[in-house]
């Protein structure tokens, strides 16, 4: 057989086989979280949210939520060798405003410690 017949047959498999994958995935929740920042962000993302200091900001679950999808975890910083609740130190913006964030990232829970809002 020719080797364009088997590139033929190849690509139509394979296009087959895509149309199967995506069909079964198709209205399954789905994320393919391969850095280790994108999989602290998806953990977190995932937990209840509560904050201890409730005067520092009017912060609930749904803003962590917002404020995450752009945040970046800083590993250098954060206390990773804990055993039970790991602690991170979080950048992002909050309404255009650089902000830090340093959250004990618990089994069930997501505590937020400090909340620091930096200057630029």
């Amino acid at each position: 057989m020719r080797l364009l017949y088997r590139l033929g047959f190849y690509l139509v498999g394979f296009s087959i086989g895509l149309i199967f994958l995506s069909i079964i995935l198709k209205g399954k929740k789905t994320s393919c979280n391969y850095s280790p920042n994108d999989r602290v962000i998806s953990n977190l993302s995932k937990k209840s949210w509560k904050q201890e200091n409730k005067s520092s900001s009017a912060f609930d679950s749904i803003a962590f939520q917002v404020f995450l999808k752009k945040a970046s975890v800083d590993f250098g910083k954060s206390n990773t060798q804990k055993d039970s609740c790991k602690v991170y130190f979080i950048n992002g913006f909050w309404a255009d405003k650089p902000i830090s964030i340093t959250v004990e990232n618990c089994e069930k829970t997501v505590e937020v410690l400090l909340l620091d809002y930096r200057s630029q």
